[in-house]
């Protein structure tokens, strides 16, 4: 079997599982955000529920349209407030001890390897990153699993990636996947586990890894997944509030396509309107003015980020017609960027620092683009209407060529401007 599969089973209570099967799972960790937990809380009460199956498994984190943007935001995030109070739940984050989930989850220790999680958000597939099964569900499947601890599945195939070589200056993790559903497509990898391993991956730090197991979705993958090794036992043995298991995948294992890439080869990559799978090196794309650079979100917005961006940002200023806008993903990650200096690196370039939030990425609030304008984003979706009007235009990039293009006004490379 594979990681996918070993997982699914162990938590269905099985041997094994094959491809295809209808299972039903126990889950370790259930999450829901500010935008989706109303809906799951709605649907949980007209159960008859009186309880959650457990009130340590149950993550609400108000982070989308937090800080409160407006009264419509306020209800909604005191939906999941007095939710958690009335049950007890131990894992609510309020603002002021909040970040964006897919990155507090893992900072905090609450998904470890070998877990079966499944999140109310698209980019739940993020915990991959760490040897877990994770997967985005409907609003009602977690109203189901809060009261019940459980969730179906439709066991997935299986696809490999393999990458080897040595990676160039300035690429990273989000240029590997931009690069790879430039090859495969939007739709790639539908309904498929993407299992990503190579000499490159096992020297890949956990933030590269999280970059591009966030981004399975953007290949319509149910999951993406990293067979964990030293590399993720050093990072979670610190944080584990618990026991945690590695899986890996058996050598007989059956994939339905094997992908390889010679990361030699690739160069900082950039995702122009209105796919993620339209990619091109940003070498070639100077040409393009921007108004609104935006380094942060779930995707890349950890303090390796952060640091990648102030290394290119520093001693430079944002160019005036243009506008940075910086977001460190949680408190943690904010704190270690004003101690190390980040912060002020930024504000003295003429950009944003702001507390954590989604905001801008899914055109929420902290940066709404207006008709005809053009962002460069550190997020993981360029679709038409993303970020703001449906006449604006969103391109995806690295931490780097994102500062850089900041510097420059238009798309450039950290090259440019170092």
């Amino acid at each position: 079997m594979t990681i996918t599969e070993k997982i699914l089973a162990a938590h269905a209570g099985k041997k094994e599982v094959s491809v295809g099967e209808l299972i039903n799972a126990k889950l370790d960790i259930i999450l829901a955000n500010d935008i989706t937990a109303p809906i799951s809380i709605t649907e949980f009460n007209k159960t008859g529920a009186d309880h959650v199956f457990d009130k340590d498994k149950i993550a609400l984190i108000p982070d989308h349209f937090a800080p409160q943007k407006d009264i419509k935001a306020a209800e909604q995030c005191k939906m999941l407030r007095e939710f958690s109070r009335e049950h007890d739940l131990s894992l609510y984050y309020e603002v002021g001890r909040m970040g964006v989930e897919h990155a507090l989850l893992p900072e905090q220790g609450i998904v470890l390897p070998g877990d079966l999680v499944i999140g109310a958000d698209s980019h739940t597939c993020t915990y991959g990153a760490l040897g877990a099964f994770s997967t985005g569900v409907g609003s009602t499947d977690v109203a189901s699993a809060m009261a019940t601890g459980e969730c179906w599945f439709k066991v997935p195939e299986s696809m490999k990636f393999i990458y080897y070589g040595k990676l160039n200056k300035w690429v990273s993790g989000k240029d590997l996947i931009l690069h790879t559903i430039g090859d495969i497509g939007v739709d790639g990898a539908l309904y498929r586990a993407m299992e990503i391993e190579g000499e490159t991956i096992s020297t890949l730090p956990i933030s590269g890894r999280l970059t591009m197991c966030n981004m399975a979705i953007e290949a319509g993958g149910k999951n993406g997944i990293i067979v964990p090794d030293d590399i993720t036992e050093e990072y979670v043995k610190s944080r584990a509030k618990r026991e945690y298991t590695f899986y890996t995948s058996d050598s007989d294992a059956e994939y339905v396509d094997v992908k390889e890439y010679d990361c030699s080869k690739i160069t900082p990559t950039v995702a122009c309107p209105h796919l993620p799978s339209n990619t091109k090196p940003a070498a070639e794309l100077s040409s393009v003015t921007i108004d609104q650079v935006v380094v942060g979100s779930c995707t890349n917005g950890r303090i390796e980020d952060i640091r990648e961006a102030a290394q290119v940002i520093r001693g430079n200023k944002v160019n005036p017609n243009s506008r940075l806008i910086v977001i460190p993903a949680t408190q943690q990650i904010y704190l270690d960027a004003v101690k190390e200096g980040l912060a002020e690196i930024f504000v003295n370039a003429g950009a944003v620092f702001s507390t954590p939030t989604c905001g801008p990425c899914l055109g929420g609030h902290m940066g709404i683009l207006a008709k005809g304008e053009r962002a460069i984003a550190t997020t993981n979706r360029n679709f038409v209407g993303r970020m703001g009007h449906p006449e604006s235009e969103v391109y995806l990039s690295n931490p780097a060529v994102a500062a850089a293009s900041a510097v420059k006004g238009r798309i450039a490379t950290p090259e440019e401007v170092i």
